[in-house]
């Protein structure tokens, strides 16, 4: 260097002018052999398993984010050596590169996290038990320590002073974070206690909720409605507030059934002989009718019944074999379900009439289907009670209204 005139001072910029850029030739060969291993090697062998959840690790970068460590860490060896006559730009190096070494290893952890809850998403048991709350949860603290870490290596500091300091904000980043901290307490507590879980069809009023769980996350839970609108409302507030689950009734694999019928007073009497003669024909009640009339029948010669008066001893009514028909109608229903409640009872009179509920289990729990089953029940319901005649109440109409004939008041 002397020969080319070249200074003695100089000659120190220029060697280590070289053996930087020597330093970031080695780093960029690293890059690129990490990568072509990964994209070479790794993916290779991923892509040839049989499972497909180690394909997720490459969809969310996790091998690419960890490959960026090699440039960095052949800056963090060599830069030192390189720059051993300026402790002052080697120091620098040195911090900017463990900086960034801890981003990358920050970033890598975020990837493995998205990626293990992914995969964690393809078990059965995690509808039961989400952890997507958890994930969030350390999400934070990894970010957080990411940022103390970055904070000291500028400052100088160790980190342990800074999270000495942190200790006395306590009450600042409880009022802070206090959303994440109470999403996070719901969320163990709904998991724990297995409140609600993914695929959960829940209601409830107060946010105009009915739908399907989409995603339970650390300060809020998403709720697709069945009209396609998505909900979201706090964690906390399926801890402290009411909600309905149907669970339940979607595990037991039948849906309930409970709507009543209001019969017309009025239409309620005695069966007659004819009565009981064309009914007799209806096959589901001809062994009901027989029982029956045999039972009356004995029980009126046994205690000497006058038959001249309807009122006189026991006999049928249409209206408690309208009941019977519905039992035996709904019992040989092949989508009525005989393991669960079954009952067809009567209720108090009321100003719409004597209400007849039908108290029964579809044997499925899918939304259209007990629909239609509801909805051809009662079609069948409402036409066979005049059968029986018997009518159904409703409120008049304009048409029953404007069919009133009324009578001319006297002396007008």
């Amino acid at each position: 260097m002397r020969q080319l005139g070249m200074p003695g001072a100089q000659n120190i910029y220029v060697v280590a002018g070289l053996a930087l850029a020597a330093i970031a030739i080695l780093a960029f060969l690293a890059n690129f052999i990490t990568r072509l291993i990964i994209h070479r090697i790794v993916k290779t062998v991923i892509k040839g398993t049989a499972t497909t959840r180690d394909d997720i690790l490459l969809r969310h970068r996790v091998f690419e984010r960890l490959s960026q460590l090699a440039p960095a860490l052949i800056i963090y060896w060599l830069a030192p050596q390189a720059l051993a006559g300026f402790p002052q730009a080697a120091a620098l190096i040195v911090t900017l590169s463990f900086i960034y070494m801890v981003v990358i290893g920050v970033l890598f952890l975020d990837g493995l996290l998205n990626a293990g809850l992914e995969i964690y998403r393809t078990f059965p048991m995690s509808r039961q038990m989400p952890i997507r709350s958890f994930v969030q949860v350390g999400k934070l603290l990894i970010y957080l320590g990411g940022f103390i870490s970055v904070l000291s290596l500028l400052l100088g500091e160790s980190p342990v002073t800074f999270l000495a300091g942190l200790g006395a904000l306590a009450a600042v980043f409880m009022f802070v974070f206090k959303d994440p901290i109470l999403g996070f307490v719901a969320g163990i507590q709904l998991s724990s206690n297995r409140m609600v879980a993914i695929g959960d069809w829940i209601t409830m009023k107060k946010y105009d909720l009915d739908g399907d769980v989409e995603e339970i996350a650390l300060t809020t839970v998403k709720v697709r409605n069945f009209d396609k609108t998505i909900t979201t409302v706090p964690t906390q507030a399926l801890i402290n507030e009411s909600f309905r689950n149907w669970r339940g009734m979607q595990e037991t694999g039948g849906r309930r059934i409970k709507r009543s019928i209001h019969v017309d007073l009025s239409t309620i009497r005695f069966l007659s002989d004819d009565d009981i003669a064309r009914l007799s024909r209806v096959q589901q009640l001809k062994p009901y009718i027989e029982e029956k009339t045999r039972e009356l029948a004995t029980h009126n010669d046994k205690h000497g019944i006058d038959p001249a008066s309807l009122i006189n001893g026991r006999r049928m009514t249409n209206v408690g074999t309208f009941r019977a028909w519905l039992e035996f109608y709904l019992k040989n229903h092949p989508m009525i379900s005989k393991d669960l409640t079954f009952l067809v009872r009567q209720l108090e009179p009321v100003a719409t009439g004597l209400p007849i509920e039908i108290y029964v289990f579809t044997t499925t729990t899918i939304w259209t289907e007990y629909e239609s089953i509801q909805a051809d029940i009662f079609d069948h319901i409402l036409a066979a009670a005049r059968e029986f005649d018997l009518r159904i109440y409703q409120q008049p109409s304009g048409a029953d209204i404007a069919g009133l004939k009324i009578s001319p008041q006297v002396g007008a």
